[in-house]
């Protein structure tokens, strides 16, 4: 049973300068578990780039509103849902191939291969014009206490 024990919600606008806030936020809420170095770092990394790719390409032309919602459950299962109100992506199976990019020759397109690489599990759910939602997950180690 995968019951939260924990849960944190917040929004903040899509600002670049906020990318390191939710990086920060998230690693804060999953101290509690006790994590390594290396998990404490990839889930950072993961988060990083689902918020870069709200900052970007949800909200190309405007400023909008970044969600967060993260649970930890008794069995160290951390769930990160990172969401937008913005354009939605149209081909959520091409945009996760690695090296696709609609953000010109600035982007390298590896957002998602980078989330995939660093997550158990990594799930987007997008409707063009209604926006994203990014779910990752990732079972923490159970170190002896």
């Amino acid at each position: 049973m995968n019951k939260p024990k924990n849960t944190m919600k917040v929004s903040f606008p899509s600002r670049g300068a906020n990318e390191g806030l939710a990086r920060m936020l998230v690693a804060a809420f999953i101290t509690e578990a006790d994590p390594t170095v290396e998990e404490l770092c990839d889930i950072k990394t993961a988060v990083s780039e689902a918020v870069t790719n709200c900052i970007v390409h949800a909200y190309p032309d405007r400023i909008g509103e970044i969600y967060i919602a993260a649970s930890l459950s008794e069995s160290n299962l951390i769930t990160i849902k990172v969401r937008d109100h913005g354009c939605g992506i149209a081909d959520v199976q091409k945009a996760m191939e690695p090296l696709f990019t609609t953000g010109g020759s600035e982007r390298a397109g590896l957002g998602f291969a980078v989330m995939q690489e660093l997550m158990d599990e990594v799930r987007v759910t997008s409707r063009a014009g209604g926006g994203t939602t990014v779910r990752l997950r990732r079972r923490l180690s159970q170190k002896a206490r």
